[in-house]
């Protein structure tokens, strides 16, 4: 059904929706907010510390001026409060409110706060009084929108929408596919009344209700899709016969180190899948550092050593090319005479057709790289093992598209994302889990430290010492570039900055994603050389990449990175064999943060870090909805949502096992069809 059947709605409206993905009333009805705005009592700057958007009642002090920074402009007012503390009120591409305000006049400024040398409103509302009251405790919803798409006209769409949406001419689907069974047993309100409370909630009760309702429905329709797939997995027998080799027993051994029990264990399920009699569908999860990589090596070892290809796939081309270099280092020192390819998208044609020449000829036994490995004209020999690194990063249709590249080869993925075990055995339902849960026994644990701006001397010494000492450091900042709008530290600028402190004697680099792939892969394999002692870098190498020999890591602005994310990025030093450490500089007095972080101060274990994050924000925290990235839900948060999913698990094994089918039918009909979006959309 058209868009256009929406009162207002015209051709220039409906394709300024289309860059939502939105063609259609049912479309826009689903179209879920991202926040909610709370319209509280007005307060002074001194009682905003805690908050990030804010209502202020305040005298206009000085009318503003307009500079231009990169074709935006920039408003700025000076203002006053009722206590009489000065602050800013800055707008981007907004000149036209300087003659709205008149040096005395008294508005209500709402917007969101920005600490710097003056305590600044980003680009605030402005009431009257009046205006104001009416808006009082009203919860407005926040949604994702466009250039030339207000979040007003959304809101106006929606009403129009769901004020009518028994009507036919819209073709909503809205009808109630859970059996009302369940709907009554756990207590829910109607579909249609859930959409209604999602987008316009009276009060939190509603929203909560709403939410429940609505990832209730998300989660038992991903389930009774992957016990469907499951299903069809477990009938499919082992083509690819692969036991362990003599060869890969002498290099177990001749390792410079020992295998942790733990890693054994994973080791043997691996090959007890690989020679039994079904296809091996399997999931290593692991903290960082935990060792699954060298598992996977012997994984891809028994493979090439039996006659058939295995290839791996990394998210990144930077660590596609450190197991490439690695893993050929390791096969080359064995003396074991495989032969090793690499193959990603910066590589030259002439690269690649060479690389593609080798893997279809079947003279490569092991292919790395990135998602290269998957394009069409990439064809592959006796391909019997597929893997992928950090896989939460990849989708389910990637993977399946690198598993049709060989007859139902082995499966085996990695990843690093601290999930209860109790669910990840719902989420990663269409796999076997193992779970590396050891550090290997000469790993010493990082030391954490979070502190204020006042320590950042104590730590440039910090790092100097153990660069001289022989080792290097990251430095993690949140941005790129500096910027005018946003009070954080930037790669470039403070790669400028270290350079001038430490000299000529300690080497500076930075790194961030917005690089070239080469000049990236320049600068990581520099610094895994040794050849730069301190790299300045953005998130950008929170993904796997391994330097035993860095021991240091100074992350600023730490309050701006989420818990895992942070507990990721961290998992790059503490590598080696060397005492490593994590220094994390707070530049906010916001308590919460301060708890936020001293969880990473406390432990270097990721389940408690991630268990620890969930006490933190509690379920009654519903408008941090898209918190937990890995799994993309449109409403349901893995975390947050946690006793709704498992709920969710327990019913869809009773609706699989209840003998009247024909009462479920709408419930299979509509979880084939969301399978399939879960599962080129869903990032497990």
């Amino acid at each position: 059904m058209n868009l256009k059947e929406i009162k207002g709605i015209g051709d220039k409206t409906a394709i300024l929706f289309e860059k939502l993905n939105i063609y259609s009333p049912d479309d826009l009805i689903h179209h879920f907010p991202i926040n909610y705005s709370i319209y509280e009592e007005p307060v002074p700057i001194s009682k905003i510390d805690n908050r990030l958007t804010v209502s202020v009642k305040a005298t206009v002090v000085k009318a503003g001026s307009i500079k231009v920074v990169k074709n935006l402009k920039i408003l700025t007012a000076t203002l006053k409060d009722i206590e009489g503390t000065l602050f800013q009120a800055t707008w981007f591409n907004a000149p036209y409110l300087r003659n709205s305000l008149h040096i005395g006049d008294v508005y209500i400024f709402r917007g969101k706060v920005s600490k710097g040398k003056m305590c600044t409103l980003e680009h605030p509302e402005i009431f009257t009084d009046e205006t104001y009251s009416k808006k009082m405790h009203e919860m407005q919803p926040v949604y994702k929108k466009t250039e030339g798409l207000t979040n007003n006209a959304i809101i106006k769409y929606m009403h129009t929408v769901l004020d009518d949406c028994d009507n036919p001419k819209y073709n909503l689907s809205v009808k109630d596919i859970v059996p009302s069974s369940y709907i009554e047993k756990n207590r829910f309100v109607s579909y249609s009344q859930a959409l209604k409370m999602i987008h316009f909630p009276k009060n939190y009760d509603e929203l909560y209700e709403a939410r429940r309702r609505l990832a209730y429905e998300e989660f038992l329709m991903f389930i009774i899709a992957l016990k469907r797939f499951k299903e069809h997995d477990d009938y499919i027998e082992n083509n690819y016969i692969i036991t362990e080799s003599e060869k890969t027993k002498n290099f177990i051994e001749n390792l410079p180190f020992t295998l942790t029990d733990s890693q054994l264990k994973v080791y043997n399920e691996i090959m007890s899948d690989m020679s039994g009699k079904k296809m091996m569908n399997r999931l290593i999860q692991g903290d960082v550092g935990c060792g699954k990589t060298i598992v996977a090596v012997l994984a891809l070892l028994n493979t090439a050593l039996s006659g058939y290809q295995g290839a791996l796939m990394a998210p990144t081309e930077v660590l596609a090319r450190q197991h490439y270099l690695s893993i050929s280092k390791m096969i080359d020192d064995n003396n074991l005479g495989l032969c090793i390819v690499l193959l990603t998208g910066s590589m030259s044609a002439k690269q690649k057709k060479d690389a593609k020449a080798l893997i279809e000829s079947c003279k490569a036994d092991i292919v790395i790289g990135t998602h290269a490995l998957i394009q069409d004209n990439v064809t592959y020999n006796n391909l019997a093992l597929v893997i992928t690194d950090e896989q939460h990063r990849f989708g389910v249709k990637q993977r399946e598209v690198f598993s049709c590249k060989g007859s139902y080869p082995h499966i085996l993925v990695m990843s690093a994302t601290p999930i209860p075990r109790t669910l990840a055995i719902i989420l990663y339902g269409d796999l076997d889990i193992s779970i590396i849960d050891t550090l290997p026994a000469d790993r010493l644990p990082v030391k954490n430290c979070v502190m204020d701006t006042s320590f950042r001397e104590k730590a440039y010494n910090f790092i100097e010492k153990e660069v001289k000492a022989g080792h290097q450091a990251y430095v993690i900042c949140p941005m790129v570039d500096e910027s005018d709008m946003i009070e954080s530290e930037d790669v470039i600028s403070y790669s400028k900055l270290l350079k001038d402190r430490f000299g000529d004697n300690i080497s500076v680099e930075y790194l961030h994603g917005k690089m070239k792939a080469s000049d990236k892969n320049a600068i990581m394999e520099r610094f895994s050389e040794g050849k730069i002692d301190v790299l300045v870098s953005t998130t950008v190498i929170e993904v796997g990449v391994n330097v035993p020999n860095a021991t240091v890591m100074l992350v600023e602005n730490a309050e701006r990175f989420g818990l895992a994310g942070l507990h990721q990025i961290r998992g790059r030093v503490g590598r080696g064999n060397a005492q490593s450490y994590c220094m994390f500089i707070c530049t906010t007095k916001n308590p919460d943060s301060l708890n936020k972080l001293k969880i990473l101060e406390r432990s270097n274990d990721g389940f408690y870090i991630a268990s620890e994050d969930l006490k933190l924000r509690g379920p009654g925290d519903l408008f941090g909805i898209r918190q937990s990235g890995d799994f993309e839900f449109k409403i349901g948060d893995i975390f947050n949502d946690s006793e709704t999913l498992k709920l969710a698990s327990d019913d869809a094994k009773n609706i699989e096992t209840d003998v009247d089918k024909e009462e479920y039918g709408l419930i299979y009909e509509k979880a084939s069809e969301i399978a399939m979006m879960y599962l080129n959309k869903i990032n497990l």
